[in-house]
This record gives C-alpha cells, sequence and structure tokens, in this order.
C-alpha cells in the first residue's frame, strides 16, 4: 500500500489526465489489491493499461467531440468506469490472495485487462479512423459511435493491441510461457467481440443494462475463458 501510495501521490497530475478525484481514490484500491497479489509486474500491466487506454481515448478528440461520439469529460472516467474496467481483475487479485493459487488466477486477471485495451482500443480507433461502420449482428451500415458497430480500422487495432499487450505480460512474467499469451489474447478478442455483439443486439432495449455493466461482463468473460482454457488445455499438456 505504501508503494502504490507513493505512486499516486507522485502521480496525481497524470492521474487526473485520465481520472476523476472519485476515479482516483478507487483506482487506488484497485492498484493496491493488484500489487500484493501480483506484485510489481502486475501493477505495470495495470499502469500501461491506464497510459495507453487514455492516450488512445484522445485520439481525434475534437472530431468526435463535434460528432457527438466522445467519451463524456474528454475521456476521464470516474469510479463506475473504474469498476467497469477492473472488477475482475481486482476480483482475480483477491481469489488469488484468498486461494494461494498465483497462476491459475494470473492469466484471468492479465486476461480482463488485455480484453479491455483492446475494447478500448478497438473503440476509440474505430470512432477516429474508421471509414465504414457496421453492425456486428446484421452487417448493416451504421454510423460511427453506434452501440455494437465495428470497422475494420478498429477491429484490426483491437486485435493488435491484445497480442502486443499479451507479449508484455509474458515479458513482465504474469503469464508463464508463449502458450498462455496466446490464451489471454485470444480471449481478450473473443471477449471484445461478444461485447460489441451484446451492444448491438440488446443494451439498447435495456436501459438498466449501462456501458460500464457491458464492460464488466465482457471483461469478467475474458478473465473466465482464459482461467478456463488454462484449466483445460494449458495444464493438461504441460502435465503431459
Amino acid at each position: 500500500m505504501l508503494y502504490n501510495s507513493a505512486v499516486y501521490a507522485l502521480g496525481y497530475k497524470v492521474l487526473r489526465k485520465g481520472l476523476t478525484p472519485a476515479g482516483v481514490a478507487h483506482s487506488w484500491f484497485l492498484g493496491s489489491t493488484v500489487f500484493a497479489a501480483f506484485g510489481v509486474g502486475g501493477y505495470v500491466l495495470v499502469c500501461l493499461y491506464f497510459i495507453f487506454g487514455t492516450l488512445v481515448t484522445k485520439l481525434k478528440l475534437e472530431q468526435k467531440q463535434r460528432e457527438g461520439i466522445a467519451e463524456a469529460r474528454s475521456g476521464q472516467r470516474g469510479p463506475s468506469s473504474v469498476w467497469g474496467s477492473g472488477i475482475a481483475g481486482v476480483t482475480c487479485a483477491l481469489l488469488a490472495l484468498a486461494t494461494g493459487n498465483y497462476e491459475l488466477w494470473q492469466i484471468g486477471f492479465v486476461a480482463s485487462f488485455c480484453s479491455k485495451l483492446s475494447d478500448t482500443v478497438s473503440s476509440e480507433v474505430g470512432k477516429a479512423y474508421g471509414r465504414t461502420t457496421y453492425l456486428i449482428t446484421t452487417f448493416q451500415l451504421v454510423p460511427r459511435g453506434t452501440e455494437g458497430a465495428v470497422s475494420g480500422e478498429g477491429t484490426a487495432a483491437g486485435v493488435l493491441a491484445a497480442f502486443l499487450f499479451s507479449a508484455v505480460s509474458l515479458l513482465a512474467g504474469q503469464v508463464p510461457d508463449l502458450a498462455a499469451a496466446g490464451v489471454v489474447a485470444g480471449a481478450a478478442v473473443v471477449a471484445n467481440l461478444a461485447e460489441s455483439y451484446l451492444g448491438a443486439s440488446v443494451q439498447g432495449r435495456l436501459p438498466w443494462l449501462t456501458n460500464d455493466l457491458v464492460n464488466m461482463l465482457q471483461i469478467s468473460l475474458a478473465a473466465a475463458l482464459a482461467v478456463a482454457a488454462n484449466q483445460a488445455l494449458l495444464l493438461p499438456a504441460a502435465a503431459a
């Protein structure tokens, strides 16, 4: 906690570029929990997610504001967005601390943040540079920024972000090998596409299904897929 508090004190101005004051406070708990469970490597991954997620949100911000598709508060995230992005990762961290099975829950933690970064990158690149956007359910052409809309540019950027994040996770010692890194990237991309499908199919018809709740479902799916694949495929292969 002291390490995390020092980082937050020194980097408060930087944090405020992407978070509201309340968002900073909630993210402090997230950072402390991740550091306790997964050490410096896990903490660095969360920092990288925040930095690159904030930067990509600023892409062509004025254009997106004119079109009415920019994130609220110029991309600053409040507590609900913090938990929409981090609740699955924090849950994995708490489960790792409670059970002592760090390797099992670590891959879920990494996959959750990998998927959220992939989603953020695909969404923001698509809104900034997407030339043709269509609903993932019907392939109907729709304006940029429509819930559930995808573009070639955004999708490609999101897939690239997932594989780069998983590669960095491998270098940071947060996944054990290339196979696990591939599982993380695959789970992240599948969950990202599922989020788009959910947005296109039902989100607009259910007032209670907010973006933050959809994000929670997405990152939870990514974590669950990665943990399940690790148990079903990677561990038996390693034991053989």
